[in-house]
């Protein structure tokens, strides 16, 4: 548990700094600041393998959650507005979105009526881009729940799952 703490201390500015809209970067363990001057573009995930646009429902520590097809949960993010994301560059590359070709497919207890794409086809429910989370490698991980207090995991109603806490990191 205590290397959980510790990892997860070390983690929190890169991890804050992917959901950043600044062009500061995080402050290194070195202790100096670096402005950027880059653009950024999105880069989110897509794939057209089978399955890759089905929303699932599952049960776990936070209760029943949506999933994508292999089982890893699904987020919304707080920021968004209606079907549009707004995690591009870093925060894309930390949080990918959930892509389909096609119309996405609702698994048993998903309400298929609350199930469609953007105009970038990322899958939305009940109005909310869906994400995966990069930190989470096995189904049923909820590592993303709460982070920045602005990223939820999804209830089959479409709404975010509070975890009871204002913000996990």
């Amino acid at each position: 548990m205590r290397r959980f703490i510790v990892a997860v201390a070390l983690a929190l500015p890169l991890i804050l700094a992917a959901c950043s809209n600044s062009s500061t970067s995080a402050v290194p363990l070195g202790g100096s600041t670096t402005t950027s001057t880059s653009t950024s573009t999105s880069t989110s995930t897509s794939t057209s393998a089978p399955g890759a646009g089905t929303v699932n429902v599952a049960a776990n520590d936070l209760g029943m959650i949506l999933t994508n097809a292999e089982g890893r949960t699904l987020y919304l993010f707080e920021q968004d507005t209606d079907t549009n994301s707004t995690c591009t560059g870093s925060c894309a590359a930390t949080w990918p979105a959930l892509k389909a070709t096609g119309k996405p497919t609702a698994g048993d207890n998903v309400d298929q009526s609350l199930l469609d794409t953007n105009d970038a086809g990322q899958v939305t429910y009940n109005g909310h881009p869906l994400y995966l989370y990069s930190g989470d490698s096995t189904a049923g991980d909820t590592n993303g729940e709460g982070i920045g207090g602005i990223w939820f995991a999804v209830s089959p109603t479409g709404d975010k799952v509070d975890s009871g806490s204002t913000s996990r990191y």
